[in-house]
């Protein structure tokens, strides 16, 4: 077999050796702190306060007060703990922990929980009145549509 000299092997003297590459330290990293669960949709905060129409697209959390009409067809509609609400409203499901003066219409359901008040006519598929909760008013339940006839 072919032998190589040792002059072929051993590495130029004049040339530097690049030094040896050295272990990255890296920091420990702390665990990430569990978020509680955000809202979606919009937000009326409790210092704010809006006289008019509200139309919303997308999920609505009122904690303000408003005075006029409130419309989220598609989504739900919640009226905080703060929130105040002289109005008629739509929405596809309706949730009341704070106070509203005006008829409710959902496609859904109307929940009022037990810290919630309503004094005004419902019209909805489904609705859910908690102990303790305040209502006045009528409700008229809807049937989910017929189906066609064959």
């Amino acid at each position: 077999m072919w032998d190589r000299k040792k002059s072929e092997t051993a590495p130029p003297q004049n040339v530097p050796m690049p030094p040896a590459p050295q272990p990255v330290q890296t920091a420990p990293v702390p665990p990430r702190p569990v978020e509680p669960e955000r809202r979606t949709g919009a937000t009326i905060g409790k210092a704010v306060r809006i006289i008019g129409e509200v139309v919303s697209g997308e999920d609505l959390f009122i904690d303000g007060e408003v005075q006029g009409s409130l419309e989220a067809k598609d989504a739900k509609l919640t009226i905080g703990p703060n929130g105040k609400a002289k109005s008629g409203m739509k929405a596809r499901e309706v949730v009341i922990q704070g106070q509203v003066h005006g008829d409710v219409e959902a496609t859904q359901k109307i929940t009022i929980r037990k810290e919630g008040s309503l004094i005004g006519d419902i019209r909805t598929a489904g609705i859910i009145i908690e102990d303790d909760a305040y209502f006045k008013g009528s409700i008229d339940i809807v049937r989910g549509a017929e189906p066609p006839q064959r």
